[in-house]
């Protein structure tokens, strides 16, 4: 009984001996890792498509943006400049409203020329409209030459934008970020370059009258020198010659 009970002592102490062994050799438990979080990625380029296109109703002028490829230009001095750039962005609507065939009408060159003038290659904030010289310089060329006149005034909180042949207001801000700037417009800005009026071409000269000339030239003597009477004088003392004759005759 005692060796028994000596047994059974003896292998629950081995048995604990054991255990604790197991234990110590495994350690504590290793604490989970904190997830790290991912780095924010950079800004991608700011492209001025996405931008119109994400604010809807600008589909034509985006169009003229791709197809004059000034939307690569922009592309380019956006994301290599700090200049800055503001856009005066037309509606569908605005583009509605032209004469029918107006764009088409126009060369590929006036089409550059066109998009061009509606934008200011400098970042304008809405406030610093109040204090802005005109006239604006376009990128589609300086205005001090007369060429592309583009003037802004404003009226309270309202900013007038006037061509000589447009006027317009900003009627809405689609996109600012101090670098660019994006404003709405509800007309096509049109350059006195491209639509002013083309005056009348002249009327064509009458032409002369070739028969006129023909006769004057017939009526006139050949050389230019007087006519010779002596032909018409020995005729003349001819017929003298004969009734002197005659009356003779009657008198013999």
């Amino acid at each position: 009984m005692k060796l028994q009970y000596v047994f059974t002592t003896l292998s629950f102490l081995i048995l604990l001996v054991l255990h604790c062994s197991t234990t110590l050799a495994q350690g504590p438990a290793a604490a989970p890792a904190t997830p790290v979080a991912p780095a924010p990625a950079p800004p991608g380029p700011t492209n001025v498509t996405k931008i119109l296109e994400k604010a809807g109703q600008f589909t034509l002028f985006i169009r003229l943006l791709k197809t004059t490829q000034v939307a690569d230009q922009l592309l380019g001095q956006l994301n290599n400049s700090n200049n800055g750039m503001t856009i005066f962005a037309p509606t569908d609507n605005a583009f509605s409203s032209l004469k029918s065939g107006t764009l088409n009408s126009l060369s590929d060159e006036q089409k550059v020329e066109l998009v061009q003038f509606h934008i200011i290659p400098t970042y304008l904030s809405s406030s610093q409209f109040q204090t802005i010289s005109n006239p604006l310089r376009t990128q589609a060329g300086d205005s001090g030459d007369g060429k592309f006149p583009l003037n802004v005034t404003t009226s309270g909180n309202s900013v007038n934008i006037t061509s000589g042949l447009t006027n317009t207001s900003i009627s809405g801000t689609i996109y600012t970020d101090g670098q660019l700037a994006v404003y709405q417009i509800d007309q096509v800005l049109q350059p006195y370059q491209i639509f002013a009026p083309r005056p009348p071409a002249p009327a064509p000269a009458p032409a002369k009258s070739k028969k006129k000339k023909a006769s004057v030239v017939a009526d006139s003597p050949d050389d230019g020198t007087p006519a010779d009477n002596s032909k018409a004088a020995a005729t003349q003392n001819v017929v003298l010659f004969g009734v002197a004759a005659v009356v003779a005759a009657i008198c013999l």
